[in-house]
């Protein structure tokens, strides 16, 4: 507030420096002006028609004075001119615009200044105390005039999910005919699944399509460092959504603030937990006719508080999974639009090499396929360029300088064969698409898997095999060269994993018996849980674990040990190709390739290229294992429900679980 002080001095100041100028010019009677001049001391003046008389004299002191108009003097030009006085006649003096301009600008200036100021504060205090700065105010994007141009036709394939959504749209732009047969719309729609599968698109599509006011916004928009802020923002936010109803409102990851409350802990906010509860609050508080419906987003739908999910608020929750064979074969037909695709390429049997992939991870992939074009001065994409960027993004990049010595290429080649080998010789095992043995970042060498069909259950005889393929590398080391190596770490860590939850919580193991005791430890939600059983059981559950690596491990050797003669042979065809294929396989061993129908592997052909990750391929989620020196690693397998497997040593690798078999 010190301004408005300060520019009213200044402004009293300008106005007064005319009357500050003008204390320094000598005033004289016309006596003492014609003294003046017969003393020599006037050297200009200057006569106005009216008789007034300015000048300066010689030493440089300014005058005035008044000549009196009534004598009629005829002598004082005479004078004037006798004594070398400039003369000079004009108008009377006048005040000018400009002058007025320049001398009330300052006063006009601050006023504005202090007035836009003003205008400013009242719409940043509109939210009391709690909007100041407007550090209250709801941060959405309101789409209304101006809609995206997204629609549900521009998404492939999830017709049962886009049914349920559309309905909500539905029900805003015709809320007639769900009166009349005494329906009410759904006050709340939760949209879950994986990230990168389209929840957000679906969102944009809703408000392209609903014709109603579409606020969008982020959940972690709400959260400050300021306790209250946030539920002040949610209150601005439906209130504003209220005026403008039928509204719709869109919160993307809500897991931010609604997740759920506990007592007290590492996981207690209470900025979040009273922005929550203000959200419940005005979800719950809406007026019969109010129609504002309320969209989240969330991959993490657990963690959400039991209150936020009850009907009446979130009443409607719609599940939108990684895409099928069909859908990605949609989903790609839209991404290859505005690209030229040569004559090749076969979107069908990229999108039966991709089980697992998201919408985004088919983006990206065709995006990858364009740029591997461009890097190779091609403008037409190939299957090749689709080949490595499939190997590009679930492999990683090829390090030329990574080069193997003579004796670790044997190594690395001995145990990718022994990977690849009993997959071939399992029943149950997927089948193998590609071994290689170029290295890729910290992969050494990859064996690569890819699934007959898009499993969603996983029987124990797959499970056992799959033991044996994770722990096929080392026993090949073992056999060939005498002793293991670090290559087989993520191997180890990965078929622990596997068994661990075969014993644990799929009751796999006769000793526990069918019990299912879940994950165990400590969680985001609970810090402090410990195992749900005692340590007697956790005895026989290592037990059994081990038991069940010793029988996976002895299964893989025994193969091995029976076909020596082919396992040499993988082995020297991987060391002169250094790629080889499902194809190359079936015919050393001797036996069909299995290819199925449905879901044939993409097997690429020998490129540079080897997974990055390690992986096994089992439907359950291994966590990452911190990569080794040297050796063999495997990959992680294709990701998803469905996934396929890669499996080799070092480095850490990801396993996506079954559907069906966990949670």
């Amino acid at each position: 507030m010190w301004l408005l002080p300060v520019g009213l001095l200044l402004t009293v100041l300008l106005l007064l420096h005319p009357i500050t100028k003008s204390k320094t010019v000598k005033d004289f009677s016309y006596s003492a002006f014609v003294g003046e001049v017969t003393a020599n001391k006037v050297a200009s003046a200057t006569i106005t028609s009216t008789g007034g008389v300015t000048g300066q004299l010689h030493g440089g002191a300014s005058y005035s004075s008044q000549i009196p108009t009534a004598l009629n003097d005829t002598a004082l030009a005479p004078l004037l001119l006798h004594h070398d006085v400039e003369v000079t006649g004009t108008n009377p003096s006048t005040t000018s615009l400009l002058g007025l301009v320049v001398t009330f600008f300052p006063l006009v200036a601050i006023i504005g200044v202090f007035v836009w100021i003003g205008r400013k504060s009242r719409k940043q205090m509109a939210g009391g105390f709690g909007g100041i700065m407007g550090i209250g105010k709801s941060k959405a994007k309101v789409y209304d005039e101006e809609r995206p141009t997204t629609r549900f036709a521009d998404i492939a394939g999830y017709e049962g999910s886009k049914a349920e959504v559309m309905e909500v749209v539905d029900f805003l732009k015709h809320p007639g005919r769900y009166s009349a047969a005494g329906a009410v719309g759904p006050k709340g729609v939760l949209m879950v699944g994986p990230p990168g599968t389209g929840k957000t698109l679906l969102a944009r599509a809703v408000a392209g399509e609903a014709g109603v006011p579409f606020f969008a916004l982020s959940g972690s928009s709400f959260v400050e460092m300021f306790v209250g802020v946030g539920a002040s923002r949610v209150r601005d936010l439906f209130t504003d959504a209220r005026k403008r109803a039928p509204a719709i409102i869109f919160i993307d990851e809500i897991d931010a603030i609604g997740g759920r409350r506990g007592p007290g802990g590492f996981g207690s906010n209470d900025e979040r937990e009273q922005t929550l509860n203000q959200l419940l609050s005005d979800m719950d508080g809406f007026e019969p006719d109010a129609r504002v419906v309320v969209m989240a987003a969330t991959n993490r739908a657990e963690i959400l508080d039991a209150a936020l999910l009850r009907p009446g608020r979130f009443d409607r929750t719609v599940e939108i999974p990684l895409p099928n064979q069909a859908e990605r074969l949609a989903i790609l037909a839209i991404h290859e639009k505005g690209k030229k695709i040569g004559p090749d390429v076969d979107l069908g049997a990229v999108s039966r090499g991709t089980p697992g992939f998201s919408g985004a991870d088919l983006a990206n992939l065709v995006n990858e396929a364009a740029i591997n074009a461009v890097r190779a001065h091609r403008h037409v994409l190939s299957m090749d360029d689709f080949d490595a960027a499939r190997d590009r993004l679930l492999l990683g990049r090829r390090d030329a300088s990574n080069a193997l010595m003579p004796d670790e290429k044997h190594a690395v080649a001995v145990h990718e064969a022994g990977h690849a080998l009993v997959a071939v010789l399992s029943d149950h095992a997927d089948p193998v698409a590609k071994v290689t043995i170029l290295p890729r970042g910290a992969a050494l060498g990859v064996t690569e898997q890819l699934p007959d069909s898009e499993r969603h259950l996983y029987p124990e005889s797959y499970l056992a095999d799959a033991l044996a393929v994770r722990l096929g590398g080392r026993a090949s080391e073992i056999l060939v060269l005498g002793e293991p190596s670090t290559g087989a770490s993520n191997d180890l860590a990965s078929a622990t994993e596997l068994a661990t939850r075969m014993v644990r919580e799929w009751g796999f193991s006769t000793a526990v018996g069918p019990v299912g005791y879940g994950p165990e430890g400590p969680s985001r939600d609970n810090p402090f849980a410990g195992r749900s059983y005692a340590e007697q059981t956790q005895r026989v559950i290592d037990e059994e674990v081990a038991r069940l690596l010793r029988d996976a491990e002895s299964r893989a050797t025994r193969l091995l040990g029976e076909h020596r003669g082919m396992l040499d042979r993988v082995v020297d065809l991987l060391l002169e190709r250094e790629t080889i294929d499902g194809k190359d396989l079936a015919q050393i061993a001797g036996v069909p390739e299995r290819r199925a129908d449905r879901e044939q592997t993409w097997a690429p052909r020998a490129v540079a290229m080897a997974p990055v990750p390690p992986v096994p391929v089992p439907p359950v989620p291994v966590p990452p294992v911190p990569s080794a020196p040297v050796t063999p690693r495997s990959v992680r397998p294709a990701r998803g429900t469905s996934s396929g497997s890669r499996t080799g040593g070092i480095g850490e690798g990801r396993l996506s679980s079954p559907t069906g078999a966990e949670d």
